[in-house]
């Protein structure tokens, strides 16, 4: 605190530096993020982690909103009651897999560069809780990472990692039930990266990472073993959904994580309606065209049971779609109005051609004998081309089933895309982002429970300048470090302390000196029952195969 601050322990950023806008407030405690954008987006696995509005990330890298999926998830995280887990890539696959007791994984990996500080404890918790809801976790740590793209030294690494560990433990990961690993360590995850590796190029990693000539290569290999770290739960029993908790910064992984999944597959599983392709947006269109049509006709012949099928030509849609006006989807990569004129020129140039729904099966990467057994394996009507084979009695879910069935009976990997939810980034203690290289803006699970009380007491809060105006006008909870904390660690499942520490902080009840003694007493408490566990799980530990003391030579990369 600065001297001017005044008695009731209000305080505003030492330094004066301005934080990003965290949002308007939830009735839970949490926060949601504001309209207006305050800084530039920039993803960057290996930077300064920089969102200065969330929503942006949704209309910019296809990022889907949290509040959309969370109602499926039975028993949900604080996390993700509070707003904290505010977005995510295909959670839906994970969040009906554990509501039917479906197998489902869990995996993430920790980059050991320094101590595990309150940041990182919103990603064991993440991993812990999804573990407790059934999923086959998997911790990793990323030492070649560290070694490539930190230029950690191996002793460095070895410290780390055990630091990393004792936390992940302590927080109650069962070793026993999940796995836990290094990069190094693990064959599988390093050839598993080296076949795909095969699909992946330089330019494609420059554009994602903004990779360049002076970058080195182990850097850009290490991008690959982590793919392979997020494909790996799939290696273990069967391919399943797999949910991996991350702050936005790690999206680029993500996104290439996807993508290799797909182009690692033998099939590719689309819906058509003719011999002619068709993108997602034309493909909805001329869906969209086939219904209408084919309703009418089942009308007029009184065959509404669906027990004929409709005659519906090409030429009929294209007529059709022309006096069609397509709704606004609200997604740049699903533009169906720019997508109406090609829809209609490939629907014209289909002329009489019928039009009927089908499911077809792309040769991707398939073995002769693999594209044999499907077409063996795909019963009833179907035709059979050179290249792929139309199926006209399965729906697209049978027909992904039983692809990803034949490829893993023929020795591919038959992969799902990785899902993901990503966690808000947490406000440093005084103002700004959250560095380890600043001490003072963060504390560290290691702390001195006493040093974590003390940095508490000298955070950056979003109250008022005087103790008259906090009660009159309310302090800034949206604004607040301190208020954070409550919500995203010292509340732990108790939505009502975070409903009553934010209540009373805007309508002016609840003053600075008072919260922050409050919030310092129980980071003093957390500190203390944390760094107790460790202790206790130093035995745990040692029982683990993990090696610890690595015997690698090396002196790293440079990012």
């Amino acid at each position: 605190m600065d001297e001017d601050t005044p008695d009731d322990g209000t305080s505003r950023s030492d330094d004066g530096t301005s934080r990003p806008d965290n949002g308007t407030s939830r009735p839970d405690g949490g926060t949601e993020q504001a309209d207006g954008p305050t800084e530039d987006v920039a993803l960057d696995p290996w930077g300064s982690a920089s969102v200065g509005d969330y929503a942006d990330l949704f209309a910019e890298f296809g990022i889907e909103a949290f509040d959309e999926v969370s109602g499926d998830v039975p028993d949900p995280h604080y996390l993700m009651r509070r707003g904290v887990i505010f977005g995510h890539r295909e959670y839906d696959a994970v969040a009906e897999a554990m509501a039917n007791d479906e197998p489902f994984a869990a995996l993430s990996g920790f980059m050991p560069t320094g101590d595990p500080h309150i940041g990182h404890k919103l990603v064991f918790d993440e991993l812990i809780w999804h573990q407790q809801q059934g999923a086959d976790a998997f911790g990793l740590i990323a030492d070649l990472e560290a070694h490539s793209a930190r230029g950690m030294s191996w002793p460095e690494i070895d410290e780390h990692a055990r630091d990393y560990l004792l936390s992940l433990l302590a927080l109650g990961f069962d070793a026993e039930a999940g796995a836990i690993y290094r990069q190094s360590d693990n064959r599988a995850v390093q050839d598993l990266g080296f076949e795909l590796g095969s699909k992946a190029n330089f330019s494609e990693l420059q554009a994602l990472y903004g990779f360049d000539g002076e970058t080195n290569v182990s850097h850009m290999q290490s991008v690959l073993t982590q793919m392979a770290d997020i494909l790996y739960p799939q290696l273990v029993d069967e391919p399943k959904p797999t949910v991996i908790p991350v702050g936005p910064d790690q999206d680029p992984h993500v996104r290439l994580s996807r993508d290799l999944a797909v182009r690692m597959r033998y099939f590719k599983v689309t819906e058509a309606f003719a011999s002619f392709e068709l993108d997602d947006a034309e493909r909805q269109l001329v869906r969209a065209a086939y219904d209408a049509l084919a309703a009418a006709a089942a009308e007029n012949t009184g065959t509404a049971d669906g027990s004929e099928a409709a005659d519906v030509r090409c030429t009929d849609a294209a007529e059709w779609l022309a006096d069609y006006e397509p709704p606004d989807t609200g997604d740049e990569r699903l533009d169906l109005a720019a997508a109406k004129p090609t829809a209609i020129e490939k629907l014209r140039a289909g002329g009489k051609e019928p039009l009927r729904p089908r499911v077809r099966f792309f040769d991707r990467n398939a073995t002769d004998a693999a594209f044999e057994a499907l077409i063996e394996a795909v019963d009833g009507e179907k035709r059979v081309f050179e290249g792929h084979i139309d199926a006209f009695e399965l729906t697209r879910e049978e027909a992904e089933s039983l692809a990803r069935g034949v490829e893993i009976d023929h020795d591919g990997f038959g992969f799902r895309q990785p899902s993901a939810v990503f966690h808000r980034f947490m406000t440093g203690l005084t103002g700004g982002k959250m560095s380890s290289s600043i001490p003072a803006s963060h504390i560290s699970l290691l702390d001195d429970p006493d040093d974590g009380y003390d940095k508490v007491k000298a955070a950056t809060t979003g109250g008022r300048d005087t103790a008259a105006e906090q009660r009159e006008l309310g302090g800034e909870a949206d604004d607040c470090p301190v208020y954070e904390l409550y919500a995203y660690l010292l509340a732990g499942d108790d939505d009502e302390l975070t409903r009553e520490v934010y209540t009373e902080c805007v309508t002016g009840e609840r003053l600075c000196g008072g919260c922050k003694e409050q919030a310092a007493e129980l980071m003093r408490e957390f500190l203390a029952d944390h760094q107790e566990k460790r202790a206790e799980a130093e035995a745990l530990l040692d029982e683990l195969d993990i090696d610890l003391d690595s015997d690698r030579r090396g002196t790293g990369g440079e990012h």
